[in-house]
Order: structure tokens, then C-alpha cells, then sequence
């Protein structure tokens, strides 16, 4: 495979193996490549002075045994590196070498760099400037980063996973020799893992005890690396959005109806991969008056989050559609609460409201908040359709009777799914 271009700026760093490696015009051979397993992925190493030379050298052989582990080859898993020290450097892109011991060859020329361990800039590094057609990424394969750890990070890895994520590029981070408590003193944030993996089920994490000790641990993480339809830590319409419900708690609803209505929510939200970094939900019940039943920021677990849901009582009273919607832009939407995903309101009515509806909901829509009606029984269809985004017909639904809720979950979620595909 031959890389057709190199752009070398003061942004983005390049040694002197990528720069050999660029200009060399590689013959595709004959490999044992792994054709279940195509991803590219970038493979960030620690070269801070912690790490150390001993290590370092053993980190480097790590990744070229993973390397041949994985089967790397031209149709099948692509790698390239990147270090994390005090600046990041690439030291060979995806299209640069297709055969295990070319990497492992590339590898052995990596010299350490020394200086802090800044994991978070050489994450942003190698989304900004790594996956890049001209240097090898193939369109259209899952993108993944692999960030080694020793010991602890110098600095922020939050805004990094975010930008990955929102990058859609799914990242893993392999933590080695992780702080014992006598030195929890220096790390800069505690959770640091956890705020950078994709998911809390340990599935983009991993934790080694030392670089003596790693051979165990390289065929588990070959398998995750080429679990491709576990590769969700990418931006999606189910882990990157803002569920707001607007649930009409009058008395016309009634207790038993109410409930109905909580059912069709929650069964939306089931769909979707609440979590921390995820995406996430909250509500307001209204009648004349509104209640924050629970904001984006309180349930970031998803078991939690629908027992909230679920366990909403009811109000009963008048209603008061315009000003609640008021009250959900001011009380549910508020971006220190909000995950960074796209914003959803979902109003669910069963009449006419005494207040004006239009307004405030062209408002919402102004803030970029997306919103969906649905009318039962006495809900007016004009009402719904003003309070809805366009096209007023996918974002509008209505049913007579409150047990025909439950046709609409399906249609909903679609139609969230279609939106965010359509926006971003």
C-alpha cells in the first residue's frame, strides 16, 4: 500500500520513521490476515519519563505481539502510532506498513521521548490529524484508538473521549501499573478511566498490573479490538441524545392513563444506552403548574433512570401546555445538565390547552431542542402540529385512546434516529 501524501505542519508532528515510511512504496503480499477483524486503529503509547526505558521497550513489544496477534494484513486490521508525551508525535500511519513484522520492524525504531504523560493531547492529536484518508484510514471501517497508560495521565482525558466519540471513533484505554494508594496523592483525577471509556462495563477499559506481567491479557484485548458490532463507543442516535418529557398530569388523564403514558415513555427510553456519557433523560409533569420530576443529571444509570421514570405520581389538575414547555427550557435544558448529545422533547397531552402553545414551542425549537407531540382522546391535531418540528407529520402522532400508546415507540424512536442522522 503506498501513502500518496504527508502534510507536516507545527499541529501535527511527525517523526522520522513516518516520514521514511511515507515514501516507501510497499508491495501488497501475501499474509494470513484477519479478514473478520477490519478496523483501523491507532495505538497510542506512553513515552513520558515515567514510563521509563525498560518498560518502554517492553510496552513496544506488547504492542507488536498484538500486532501479529490480530493478524494484521492488507484486507484485513490496520495500525499505526502515535506517542504521548509532552507533545505527540506519529510515528507511522495506518497505510504505512500491512504486515505484522513491518510493524514490529517500524516499532523498533520508536525511541522514547520523555516529559509528562499528556494521554489527553495525544488523543485529540490522533483525532485531528491521524485518521485521514491520504495516510491509509479506509472509509466506511470502525475507527478505533487504543491509549496506553502507565501509571496515571499529566492531564484531562474527559474533553478527549468526548471529542472521539463525537468524532465517532471508538476508544480504549489499557491502563498499566495503575497508582497504589501511597500515591493517589499525585494523580490529577481519580476516575480518569472511567470518564475516558466509552461505557461503564469495562468493555473499553482494561487494567494490567505490570509490563512484566502481560501475556495473558493479549488475546482479550485482540478480541475486543475485532468485536466489530461491540465497537459502539461512536457517536449514535441511542448513546448520544437528551430525552426531555413533557407529561400532561391533568385531571382529564386520569391515574390509570397516567400510567399508560409512563409506560410509552419508558419503553422508548429502553432503547437507548443511558448512561454517564451516554445518552440520557428527564422529565417535567405539568397541569396549570409544572414539576421537575427528575433532570438529565440525576439518573445517568439506566436502571435508575426508568425506575424514576416509572415511579412518577400524578398530579392531576389543569392544563397549561405553553407554559410548561417555558419551564422545560428553563429548567430541564440547561447545558450543566445535559449530556453533549442532541436535544429531544417528547409533550405528551390528552386536551386543549388554555394557554398559547405555538410561541413557546417555536422558542424550544430556536434552541435547537427537536420536539415530538403526542395526542390523546381531546388533544387538538392543530395544537400538536404547532408545537412540532418539521415536517409536522413525522413528529406528530395521536391516538383516541390511551391504550393505542404503545404503537407509537417504535415510530418515535425511528423518527429520533432519522433526525440525528439527518443533523449531524
Amino acid at each position: 500500500m503506498e501513502v500518496s501524501s504527508l502534510t507536516i505542519t507545527a499541529d501535527n508532528p511527525v517523526s522520522g520513521a513516518a516520514k521514511k515510511a511515507v515514501k516507501k512504496n510497499q508491495k501488497k503480499p501475501q499474509v494470513a490476515e484477519n479478514r473478520d477483524c477490519l478496523v483501523d486503529i491507532a495505538l497510542i503509547l506512553d513515552s513520558s519519563y515515567n514510563i521509563g526505558q525498560r518498560r518502554f521497550n517492553l510496552q513496544k513489544n506488547f504492542i507488536g505481539r498484538l500486532a501479529a496477534m490480530m493478524k494484521v494484513g492488507p484486507d484485513g486490521p490496520h495500525v499505526g502510532v502515535v506517542q504521548a508525551s509532552e507533545t505527540p508525535q506519529t510515528e507511522f500511519y495506518l497505510g504505512n506498513y500491512s504486515m505484522p513484522k513491518d510493524v514490529i520492524f517500524a516499532l523498533k525504531e520508536v525511541t522514547l521521548v520523555g516529559g509528562n504523560t499528556n494521554t489527553g493531547k495525544a488523543i485529540l492529536h490522533t483525532v485531528r490529524h491521524f485518521f485521514n484518508p491520504d495516510f491509509g484510514m479506509r472509509r466506511g471501517l470502525p475507527r478505533i484508538i487504543v491509549a496506553f497508560v502507565d501509571g496515571w495521565p499529566s492531564d484531562n482525558l474527559e474533553d478527549a473521549a468526548v471529542m472521539a466519540r463525537e468524532s465517532g471513533i471508538n476508544l480504549f484505554l489499557v491502563n498499566v501499573a495503575k497508582a497504589i494508594p501511597e500515591e493517589m496523592g499525585m494523580v490529577r483525577d481519580k476516575d480518569f478511566m472511567k470518564k475516558a471509556g466509552c461505557k461503564n462495563n469495562d468493555f473499553f477499559t482494561v487494567t494490567m498490573p505490570s509490563w512484566f506481567s502481560t501475556s495473558k491479557f493479549l488475546k482479550p484485548l485482540a478480541q475486543k479490538l475485532c468485536s466489530v458490532d461491540q465497537l459502539l463507543c461512536s457517536k449514535t442516535c441511542y448513546n448520544s441524545v437528551n430525552l426531555g418529557f413533557l407529561i400532561d398530569g391533568s385531571s382529564s388523564v386520569g391515574e390509570t392513563n397516567f400510567k399508560l403514558v409512563l409506560s410509552l415513555l419508558s419503553s422508548i427510553s429502553r432503547n437507548f444506552d443511558i448512561s454517564e456519557i451516554g445518552s440520557r433523560i428527564g422529565a417535567v409533569q405539568f397541569t396549570y403548574d409544572q414539576r421537575l420530576e427528575f433532570g438529565f443529571s440525576d439518573f445517568t444509570k439506566k436502571d435508575e433512570a426508568l425506575r424514576a421514570l416509572q415511579n412518577i405520581p400524578y398530579l392531576s389538575g389543569g392544563t397549561a401546555t405553553g407554559d410548561a414547555i417555558t419551564y422545560a427550557m428553563e429548567n430541564l435544558f440547561q447545558p450543566r445538565s445535559m449530556g453533549t448529545g442532541k436535544k429531544f422533547l417528547i409533550i405528551v397531552t390528552d386536551g386543549q390547552s388554555y394557554d398559547d402553545v405555538r410561541g413557546p414551542a417555536i422558542a424550544a425549537q430556536k434552541q435547537g431542542i427537536t420536539v415530538f407531540t403526542v395526542g390523546v382522546a381531546w388533544a387538538p391535531m392543530e395544537d400538536l402540529k404547532a408545537m412540532a418540528s418539521e415536517p409536522k407529520d413525522t413528529h406528530t402522532f395521536f391516538t383516541r385512546e390511551f391504550s393505542g400508546l404503545e404503537q407509537f415507540e417504535q415510530p418515535i424512536v425511528r423518527a429520533i434516529c432519522r433526525d440525528f442522522t439527518e443533523f449531524n
